[in-house]
């Protein structure tokens, strides 16, 4: 809704269904069905995209060919999924600012060409540069420390196949299940929303200091040589997020140069200038730290992607 907001387009109904809706075969994707059904008899909406976390198969199939009966255009974006070629009214994205950018295209009745950056290659090129320079030889991992949980999704999926895989606490793939998910291990990338970190405490949206607490342990490790990271603006979220991590950027910054080495830190910000948070200020506040700021968790993911490919590990 965010990127969408960003382009310039409007959402005229936005229903959350929960991730366990599409997941479960059982469920079935009860309430993802009844929303479509809505939205097709919704005037007002011209064009209906769906998201969800990794879906059962079969129940992806049932919300696929429910928007195919709806007639209207659609867009969908099942994360870990293979994306599929256009058919018909269905049109598949293949993350998470791809989908608002077809919604948008579609609504406006244009063409959408795929991209991975909207900066241009000599800037990437030139950050991936600058930001890979001062790596000691040990430097070799990267850690995700994020609050959105669809977020921290797509950047595993992102990363996994190039890095060799990704920890975290939910992998669908066994041997990539954290031992203790307080506890990194090589490439590691945590929603640190998931229950087992906010037990007796607030969600990290509202609470940074889950993350801070975090990102002070991961400091401490010689091997790391890269921090990815969110950054969620919105009623119900904290009202200087990117302020909260500066400490603990700045600290982590500090600690890796007095090893001999850098740190380098990428992140996103998923807000509009409609936030009370000022999505302006949030940008200025990080990049002040040395944060790499992109503009989407995608773009954000490939950027880290290509950081990571330059050092070699």
């Amino acid at each position: 809704t965010c990127a969408i907001e960003n382009l310039g387009e409007g959402v005229s109904q936005a229903l959350g269904t929960g991730g366990r809706d599409l997941k479960s075969e059982k469920v079935g994707g009860k309430m993802m069905l009844m929303g479509i059904e809505a939205l097709k008899n919704d005037e007002s909406t011209k064009v209906i995209t769906v998201i969800s976390k990794p879906p059962h198969e079969s129940v992806a199939d049932k919300v696929i060919g429910a928007l195919e009966k709806s007639g209207k255009p659609a867009v969908v974006h099942f994360i870990g999924l293979e994306k599929r070629p256009a058919q018909g009214n269905v049109h598949y994205a293949g993350n998470l600012e791809e989908a608002a950018g077809l919604s948008v295209a579609l609504a406006r009745g244009e063409s959408y060409e795929e991209r991975t950056f909207t900066i241009p290659e000599a800037e990437v090129e030139r950050i991936v540069a600058e930001e890979t320079k001062g790596m000691a030889k040990e430097q070799r991992y990267l850690r995700g420390m994020y609050t959105g949980g669809t977020l921290a999704d797509e950047a595993v999926i992102l990363l996994s196949d190039t890095l060799g895989g990704i920890y975290s606490f939910d992998s669908k793939d066994e041997q990539f299940i954290l031992k203790d998910p307080q506890v990194s291990e090589k490439n590691t990338v945590v929603d640190l929303g998931e229950d087992v970190f906010t037990v007796g405490r607030p969600h990290p949206m509202i609470d940074p200091s889950i993350r801070t607490e975090r990102m002070e342990k991961e400091a401490e490790d010689s091997e790391v040589a890269l921090f990815l990271l969110d950054c969620v603006l919105g009623y119900g979220s904290h009202g200087d997020p990117a302020g909260a991590m500066v400490p603990a950027i700045k600290a982590a910054k500090e600690a890796a140069a007095a090893r001999g080495g850098y740190l380098s830190v990428v992140a996103s910000i998923t807000g509009t200038t409609g936030d009370q948070q000022n999505i302006a200020e949030q940008k200025r506040t990080l990049e002040a730290a040395g944060v790499v700021v992109m503009p989407s968790n995608y773009q954000a993911s490939m950027l880290a992607l290509k950081i990571m490919e330059k050092v070699g590990r």
